[in-house]
């Protein structure tokens, strides 16, 4: 006995996808036995990754535990041996693709933590872990926060410290309003049920009756699907999040140039972002001979303007049809040379062939 690897798919006319650890019937050779898949997919790291139901219409692996059988053995599945089934009874189809004792299948697990104590390049995080052993156990791993400033776990924090709390290094600032995770597998041990068939799956529950799965026990005993909050959909509601204004050190105001420099704000109060000064809101009364100054320049401005588009489109006129005559003279260039290395290559060719029948007759 050990656990097979098999690579299976779901049958097309099968009605429903097949769910990690409802039992299967499994037909492979002459055995019959019931046992509970744990469905993986590999992954490029060459881990398998746990998946909580089939794909629809692409294989995937089933971590079986049974009898060792040969690899390339045939296999079919499936749920029950009723006879009183209205659907398909074919569950799933595949191959046994290798043999072992254990094979280590893992899911993805995301622990998430929250800082309290924020430093320059390091931070105090809590929520994450219970226990300093569990701090201990993932010592040097990598996190990151939702803002991608990544970091690394240092040391379990103590004396009065928040149970499982620790320091971590990032490579920037973090916010106190920054969530902080970790990315990182749990392994997933498969089931060890091994329920030999004995009634030839000929479908009398006096003979043999196996494992039910958990919807079926649900139908029988009444029960409703379980109902968990934490797993609905909700809308997501952001905060406007609000920074504080810019405080430039007066060492580095002295050392910027005038423009750059923090003008028109009161004494402790930043400038409304929006706000207008004197100079945008003052109104501007012209004198009769400044508004005829203003009118004579704004109509020498538009003869101007006026001039520079003409010219400007005679250039482009100018320099399309110099493009054209450069493009007509390198076709013309081009036919030259064809013709020239044809009479040359035909001169050179007669003479090799002139001196191939000299050297032949000598």
């Amino acid at each position: 006995m050990g656990y097979i690897q098999l690579k299976i798919k779901k049958h097309r006319w099968h009605r429903r996808i097949l769910k990690t650890n409802d039992p299967l019937i499994f037909s492979v050779g002459w055995r019959r036995f019931q046992s509970v898949p744990l469905y993986a997919m590999p992954d490029e790291m060459g881990r398998f990754r746990q998946i909580k139901y089939t794909p629809e219409h692409m294989h995937c692996t089933a971590i079986v535990y049974g009898p060792i059988t040969p690899p390339n053995t045939g296999v079919i599945c499936f749920q029950n041996t009723r006879n009183d089934q209205s659907h398909f009874r074919v569950s799933a189809t595949g191959t046994i693709a290798e043999l072992d004792h254990s094979f280590q299948v893992v899911k993805k697990l995301k622990l998430v933590g929250h800082p309290y104590k924020v430093g320059k390049n390091t931070a105090f995080v809590r929520d994450m872990f219970n226990s300093q052993l569990e701090v201990a156990k993932f010592q040097g791993a990598a996190i990151r926060t939702v803002s991608g400033i990544r970091g690394q776990i240092k040391k379990a924090l103590t004396n009065g410290a928040p149970n499982g709390s620790f320091r971590a290094t990032f490579e920037d600032k973090v916010l106190m309003s920054d969530i902080v995770f970790l990315r990182s597998w749990f392994p997933v041990t498969p089931i060890k049920f091994y329920n030999p068939v004995t009634s030839l799956l000929v479908g009398d529950p006096a003979n043999w009756s196996g494992m039910k799965t958990v919807r079926e026990l649900r139908q029988q005993k009444q029960l409703p699907v379980p109902h968990k909050a934490d797993s609905e959909y909700k809308p997501i509601v952001r905060e406007e999040r609000k920074f504080n204004a810019l405080k430039v050190p007066k060492h580095l105001q002295s050392a910027l140039p005038f423009k750059s420099k923090p003008k028109l704000e009161a004494k402790g109060k930043p400038r409304k972002k929006g706000k207008e000064g004197y100079l945008k809101k003052r109104a501007v009364v012209l004198e009769p001979h400044e508004r005829e100054t203003y009118a004579v320049l704004q109509q020498l401005r538009t003869l101007r303007n006026d001039k520079l588009a003409k010219r400007k489109a005679k250039n482009a006129e100018r320099k399309a049809n110099m493009e054209k005559r450069h493009a007509k003279e390198e076709a013309e260039k081009n036919e030259r040379n064809k013709e020239m290395k044809k009479r040359r290559y035909a001169t050179e060719g007669a003479a090799a062939e002139r001196a191939k029948k000299k050297s032949r007759f000598n």
